[in-house]
């Protein structure tokens, strides 16, 4: 067993940070040699939040908590759900991608593509990073969505979803709110990707400076804005919320096609809906 290292939550953020800022991993991979993401945003949610077992009770047994997630990866560990702590983390895109994004109206831009595939990539390698290092220090952890079992099931009540959520979990620590389209309006806004680390650590949680779910969008909270419904290509998004087996079909079918020919890149989301909007870059609330 190794010998437990003193670990708060400053040194967590700097291995994320220097990870971030070390790794030839992030990267467009494109002649600029220019990063995948901006300064990376951290928070932290109790293994324990009653939010975790009542997101697996709306989308279905299938779904992972933390606890659920801790013993897949540690099954002879006896461990209570109070003992764990999960860290959220935000990667932004950069400002050179999203003015690009902003231009595109029916595919993904070519930095888009690329930060959304390499962008990806990086981000996995920082995942399996963070927690070994909490591992090695002697903190068992576990990255959720990297899990053999990680993948995709249909919930009876929304369709399509995966047995862990990067952006529930970013919602519960904290880190923002829902909008129309379902993506999630952080600080830093909707134009970031997400990642997570359940770790056997005592954090303090961060406080949710939001009551309601969708509190950080101007149309729940307004009755204004919609500017997501006019960036969709395929009418995915509407009044009524988003479709995501209409986003999903534009994915397969439209954009994967175009970005593996385009850019020689693997399947990609357009990612329309996040930008050139009020809350690309910032919540508006």
């Amino acid at each position: 067993m190794p010998v437990r290292q003193t670990y708060d939550k400053s040194r967590i953020e700097q291995i994320i940070s220097d990870f971030c800022a070390s790794s030839p991993l992030n990267s467009l991979q494109n002649a600029t040699g220019e990063p995948a993401w901006g300064a990376p945003q951290v928070a932290y949610a109790s293994g324990d939040d009653p939010l975790f077992a009542q997101i697996k009770q709306d989308i279905g047994p299938f779904y992972w908590t933390p606890a659920d997630a801790f013993r897949l990866a540690y099954p002879e560990a006896a461990c209570e759900a109070s003992e764990l702590s999960v860290i959220s983390y935000i990667l932004p895109q950069t400002a050179a991608t999203r003015l690009d994004q902003r231009s595109a109206t029916e595919v993904p831009a070519e930095r888009w593509a690329r930060s959304r595939f390499h962008g990806e990539e990086f981000n996995c390698a920082l995942r399996m990073h963070l927690a070994e290092q909490l591992t090695l220090a002697g903190y068992p952890a576990v990255a959720p969505e990297r899990l053999a079992g990680f993948d995709y099931r249909q919930s009876e009540r929304f369709g399509l979803a995966s047995n862990w959520s990067e952006r529930h979990t970013a919602w519960i620590a904290g880190q923002g709110t829902f909008g129309l389209s379902d993506g999630l309006i952080t600080r830093v806004g909707k134009a970031v990707r997400f990642g997570s680390v359940v770790v056997r650590m005592a954090l303090e949680a961060t406080p949710r400076p939001y009551a309601g779910h969708q509190d950080w969008c101007l149309w729940y909270a307004q009755g204004t804005c919609g500017a997501c419904i006019q960036r969709c290509p395929v009418g995915a998004i509407s009044s009524e919320g988003h479709d995501k087996q209409a986003c999903f079909d534009y994915i397969r079918k439209v954009t994967t096609p175009y970005v593996r020919e385009h850019y020689g890149t693997g399947a990609t989301p357009c990612g329309l809906c996040q930008v050139k909007i009020p809350c690309e870059a910032r919540s508006p609330l």
